[in-house]
């Protein structure tokens, strides 16, 4: 039996978790006056949920102690084995428990964590060692606290050791331990993923800490260095700095930084429900006239309710997957090679967003999806911009209505949504997220002699979710609060096509934006076919909010009469920067070289008149706009700038 050497095992495990902890509050204490804790309490809290950081650190850093110290080779208990046991822990541990002690300094002078993204600032460096000897000099007290603990944790290790022990019956000695490994090996991957194995819960990541935390700061007390330079490997790579041209052609061609002067006598109440999936494709209204033969569209409910409001046919989603989408109708944040939100930057930036903007308007902020609560983070980043509340599949808490995929079925989940409306004070913003219209394409029991006539499985989801929203629509227009509420409508992104129209390049990536209020002082009703894109939500719902400060948007409200706002859009692409404006679609790679050219009805992208029409003045603008963007875009994420 090996049961002393496992329990020699978690001994010395557990020995890493009290160093994590020390180091925390190591940080606490050096850089307290940067952080917001509220007491005791408030940083015991912490300590507790950063736990789970911890955990996929400390089975990271020590897979290979963990293997070694488990292996059946009846030599585990020798000396011999027992020194390379020990090397083996402290030359794993003592280099990343280090990383968390250079992180309590670079946080004192920087203001922000430590991640690859700081390997990448200083891997060309000529001075990096000078720079370093420096750095060791002026933090020397938080250098001398690391080897202090250090030389206790080696202290502490030796004090409990094994004795060495013969196997005497072999066979038992390795079923024991081929017993303990099964057991031993799903337990590790479920501490790696986070402590969660549901469906469709990402692996834990750096935004996740925003759960948790209640400011901003908490997000570094969450965080362990190990942790964030582990999960930021290779995600940083297509933020880098530009110098194309000043900070005026920037001000005055890309403007991002908007500023409205909308008086509102009343502040509406605002419902911002995002479609999973349903790109403009499947909307019957956006279709009229485009030359798509035997087209059918399976919005009814939707194209009625853009009929009776005002509604924008020519917009183009910056984004390709739900979080992004997400992060680019709540934050105006497109999506190009890596998607800002699940970088290294994400979880340590302040953001401009609707939320922020209706709780410094004396908002009330909802954010709800009926997924299983984690799921593509998407909780932990409607915390970080701003949003107070989120319910998911947890409070929902009846799992009758759950797909046995992703979360709960959206007509089900709006009328939840609804009655947690009713319970808001006004002026409220409540956003919802649907989430039915998305493999595996699931139409619930009930309605699947409905909803099955679709061309594609698509086809009868985007159905189901039309229908799902006029249900909530017959639901809250019995409300009070119902007249004062403006209603804004957008899918996250677009998915699979089925015309071939939409199966082009550009094509593809068409959304629509509705806006309705059955007040129709606040939207009246109307058409626009101006070119526009995702991100130009945020701020149209600022400014028809009568939001009056300035912050940061790379959209233009569609709803404003200022006449130097141009439009275009920054339509989301893998390998380059994309950017529809005027006359022409222009086409970078992430050095800012031009690799294509194209007329703007050109939406396959297949004439390419970069060499043809080079001198033009109209495409000289629209290359130079689109280099200003790509610097200040990458500018603001890198030197935090995104509010």
């Amino acid at each position: 039996m090996r049961f002393k050497e496992y329990k020699i095992l978690f001994y010395r495990l557990l020995l890493v978790y009290v160093a994590y902890f020390l180091a925390r509050l190591a940080f606490f204490g050096f850089n307290h006056s940067h952080l917001i804790v509220d007491g005791i309490s408030d940083l015991a809290r912490l300590c507790f949920y950063g736990l789970l950081f911890d955990t996929t650190a400390i089975i990271y850093v020590n897979l290979l102690f963990i293997f070694l110290s488990i292996l059946p080779l009846k030599v585990n208990t020798q000396g011999w084995y027992q020194k390379v046991l020990f090397w083996c822990y402290f030359l794993m541990n003592i280099p990343a428990f280090l990383l968390n002690f250079i992180n309590i300094a670079y946080f004192s002078y920087n203001k922000t964590g430590l991640t690859t993204n700081d390997w990448a600032l200083v891997q060309h460096e000529e001075n990096a060692l000078g720079l370093l000897m420096g750095f060791l000099v002026r933090y020397w007290l938080i250098f001398l606290c690391f080897l202090v603990l250090c030389v206790l944790w080696v202290m502490a290790y030796k004090r409990i050791g094994i004795a060495h022990r013969a196997v005497v019956r072999p066979l038992r000695y390795f079923t024991t331990s081929v017993v303990f490994i099964l057991v031993l090996a799903p337990v590790l991957v479920f501490g790696i993923r986070g402590m969660n194995f549901s469906p469709g819960v990402v692996p834990l990541s750096v935004i996740d800490a925003g759960k948790y935390a209640r400011d901003i700061s908490q997000v570094h007390l969450l965080l362990n260095a190990p942790f964030s330079v582990i999960r930021t490997m290779n995600k940083n790579k297509t933020f880098r700095e530009y110098n194309f041209t000043d900070e005026k052609y920037i001000e005055a061609n890309i403007k991002p930084i908007k500023q409205y002067k909308r008086i509102v006598t009343e502040k509406p109440n605002v419902v911002l429900i995002i479609l999973e999936g349903m790109g403009a494709e499947y909307f019957g209204l956006l279709n009229e006239g485009l030359p798509i033969e035997g087209y059918k569209g399976y919005t009814p409910f939707l194209d009625s309710l853009a009929r009776k409001g005002f509604y924008f046919s020519n917009i183009y989603s910056n984004s390709v997957h739900s979080i992004e989408g997400i992060s680019a109708v709540t934050a105006g944040m497109p999506t190009f090679q890596k998607p800002f939100v699940n970088s290294a930057y994400a979880p340590q930036r302040s953001l401009a967003s609707i939320a922020w903007v209706a709780r410094d308007l004396g908002y009330e902020t909802l954010f709800a999806h009926g997924a299983t609560n984690g799921s593509m983070s998407i909780d932990a980043f409607a915390r970080q911009v701003g949003y107070e509340r989120y319910v998911g599949r947890t409070e929902f808490n009846d799992d009758r209505y759950y797909n046995g995929k992703w979360g709960i079925d959206d007509e089900p989940f709006l009328q939840y949504f609804a009655k947690e409306i009713n319970k808001m004070k006004v002026p409220f913003l409540a956003t919802v997220f649907t989430l039915s219209s998305h493999e595996p394409y699931i139409v619930p029991e009930p309605h699947k002699g409905r909803f099955n006539k679709g061309a594609m499985e698509m086809h009868n989801v985007v159905a189901y979710t039309d229908f799902a929203i006029s249900r909530f629509f017959e639901t809250v227009k019995k409300e009070a609060w119902y007249e004062n509420t403006i209603f804004a409508i957008i899918p996250d992104h677009t998915t699979v096509d089925y015309y071939p129209y939409y199966q082009q390049k550009i094509t593809h990536h068409r959304i629509p934006i509705i806006l309705y209020s059955a007040n129709k002082t606040l939207i009246p009703q109307g058409h626009s076919a101006v070119l526009g894109q995702q991100i130009d939500l945020f701020p149209t719902l600022a400014d028809l909010m009568g939001y009056q400060k300035p912050f940061r948007s790379w959209g233009r409200s569609l709803m404003s009469t200022i006449a130097d706002e141009t439009p275009r859009a920054y339509v989301t692409n893998a390998q380059f920067y994309q950017l529809m404006q005027g006359n022409y679609t222009y086409v970078l790679d992430p050095n800012g070289e031009v690799v294509g050219v194209y007329a703007i009805d050109d939406y396959n992208l297949s004439k390419n008149l970069k060499d043809a029409q080079g001198n033009n003045e109209e495409i000289k603008k629209g290359i130079a706009d689109m280099r200003a963007f790509i610097q200040d875009y990458n500018d603001r994420i890198i030197n935090d700038k995104l509010k």
